[in-house]
């Protein structure tokens, strides 16, 4: 683990085989720019097929972990069920748009997507111990059975948790919100301003990349330009696995 300068982490999130085209070319991006990717995988289906219906985009993965990048588990089908409590789930459908799967889910609940996901990507070769959780956020009980699976990191919008330790390693998640008009460029601003502001600041900055963007262009732009100018302030490129040290 780097210390004593910035450290960049850029994640992509939405990783499935609904996506392997937009994946694609976020990697392709990464690899232009010389930084390794956390790439968020979705083993369930979503949009589609699911993860162990598609070994072809498997192997594309696998490919990917070897040269550097990280294989994050991103929850089960990545869609927030009936479960939990109402208040949670009220919370979860305005923060992430109906995608916060284990926003409001107790410890059973969550210990079983989370053995489903781990067994698809076990069996495909994806072995992690890393997850983010849909829409960034995951209950107290869905953070216990992380632990108890034996998971060493995950993440919310603060930052990144070691979850041997408890520690939380602070940086806010830069991403966008398609929506279009004025309020969409304004806010493609807003990224690359606090990505350059917090380079120089010397702490962890996190620029999250999804599928949707590249159907913006704009904000495509916009990401290409927070992350050169954070490697340009000096920041190290590395991946959520690295920061906790694993």
């Amino acid at each position: 683990m780097v210390h004593g300068c910035s450290q960049l982490v850029v994640s992509v999130h939405d990783v499935a085989p609904a996506t392997a085209d937009e994946t694609a070319r976020w990697c392709a991006d990464a690899d232009a720019l010389g930084i390794p990717l956390s790439l968020l995988v979705i083993p369930g289906p979503w949009r589609g097929a699911a993860l162990s219906d598609a070994p072809d985009f498997a192997e594309v993965l696998r490919a990917r972990r070897n040269i550097g990048d990280e294989i994050v588990l991103h929850g089960w089908s990545h869609v927030a069920g009936p479960e939990g409590p109402s208040y949670r789930r009220a919370i979860g459908r305005v923060v992430a748009r109906g995608a916060a799967e284990f926003a409001a889910l107790n410890e059973q609940q969550a210990a079983e997507r989370i053995a489903a996901g781990t067994q698809v990507l076990a069996d495909l070769g994806l072995a992690t111990r890393g997850f983010t959780p849909p829409g960034w956020l995951a209950s107290p009980a869905a953070n216990r059975a992380l632990t108890r699976a034996g998971f060493t990191h995950t993440t919310s919008h603060f930052g990144v948790t070691n979850l041997r330790t408890s520690r939380l390693r602070r940086g806010f998640a830069l991403s966008h919100r398609p929506g279009g008009g004025w309020s969409e460029r304004a806010a493609a601003a807003l990224v690359v301003g606090l990505a350059r502001r917090r380079a120089s600041g010397g702490g962890l900055v996190r620029i999250a990349l999804h599928p949707d963007d590249l159907h913006r262009p704009g904000l495509r732009d916009a990401s290409l330009r927070a992350i050169e100018a954070v490697v340009a302030a000096g920041a190290i490129a590395t991946t959520y696995a690295e920061v906790v040290g694993h």
